[in-house]
């Protein structure tokens, strides 16, 4: 503290306010406000999303739309929250007496910030609560996809050998087949179908781990097609490009669906920071409003003379 001294000699003290230039009840009450408003248009556009999805083939909006009305949705859910919240944060904060105007603007805006701030900590613990349950479900469900495929690929690499014999590993089972692959194909593949099947599933498990299929594994696949299908070089080579082609054709598919998941998600990433940004000046200026309209009226107290 400082302390001056007049002219006259007399000492002069700055004016200090025992009171706390924070009031946490205005701001509970906006942010509860805000989480409240939140939840209803959340809810109110889960609803309208729900009417534009349909199991039906073309009564369905598309992707990109529903992806365009939830962003939109979202942004307007954030904005007037925070509207609502810091305009009531403003208006409910009890009038300071003796402090300058430019104070107490600063001091609402800060009040509709904090209230802002504390209502998205909690919509935002809402919705990553949401998000990890469905996330949690949708893990379950592929680890059960993924461990029906593992089972498959060990039964496809276990057929051949004996019910005592332990699975080995795939690139091992694959380089023993190329190893012991017979001259005689056609006789080989008809006379134990197992062999065979488990064979090409090693053969095309490989090449999907690798990206591509040698030209040798492409010719004794075509091999393996011909003895079993009855089929030609020429139609089982055609037939083993065909079905390769679908392969390649079905990664290619889902890189590109990998590749608009990471777009969308950048998009939702930034025009979500931005909406955020904009609902902490809008809270802030809200509450600025508010409490402009409180102190727009002054109470007077009048005493009688002494």
């Amino acid at each position: 503290m400082s302390v001056s001294m007049t002219g006259s000699g007399e000492i002069a003290t700055p004016v200090e306010s025992s009171k706390s230039a924070m009031t946490w009840g205005p701001i509970f009450g906006g942010a509860a406000a805000a989480i409240g408003v939140t939840l209803i248009l959340l809810l109110l556009g889960s609803g309208l999303g729900l009417t534009m999805v349909s199991p039906w083939s073309g009564q369905s909006s598309s992707l990109g739309t529903l992806g365009v009305a939830a962003a939109i949705w979202l942004v307007l859910v954030q904005w007037l929250s925070s509207a609502l919240g810091g305009y009531i944060t403003g208006r409910l904060r009890t009038k300071w007496a003796a402090v300058h105007t430019d104070e107490v603007f600063f001091r609402d805006t800060a009040h509709g910030f904090i209230s802002w701030a504390l209502a998205t900590v909690f919509v935002a613990g809402f919705l990553a609560s949401s998000l990890t349950s469905l996330a949690g479900a949708g893990a379950q469900a592929v680890g059960s996809a993924a461990q029906a495929v593992g089972s498959t690929a060990t039964v496809a690499g276990a057929a051949a050998a004996s019910p005592a014999t332990a699975p080995v590993d795939l690139s091992t089972s694959y380089f023993t087949d190329a190893l012991l692959r017979p001259g005689q194909v056609r006789e080989a593949a008809t006379s134990n179908d197992a062999a065979a099947t488990s064979e090409v599933s090693r053969i095309l498990l490989k090449g999907a781990a690798e990206g591509q299929i040698p030209d040798d594994d492409k010719a004794y696949l075509a091999s393996i097609v011909s003895a079993r299908t009855g089929l030609s070089e020429a139609d089982a080579r055609t037939r083993v490009d065909t079905v390769l082609k679908r392969i390649d054709d079905a990664k290619v598919a889902a890189q590109k669906a990998a590749d608009e998941a990471r777009k969308a998600a950048s998009t939702t990433a930034l025009l979500g920071s931005l909406s955020l940004l904009i609902g902490a000046f809008i809270a802030s200026a809200a509450a600025a409003l508010g409490g402009s309209q409180r102190d727009e009226e002054e109470d007077l107290l009048v005493r009688p003379r002494v």
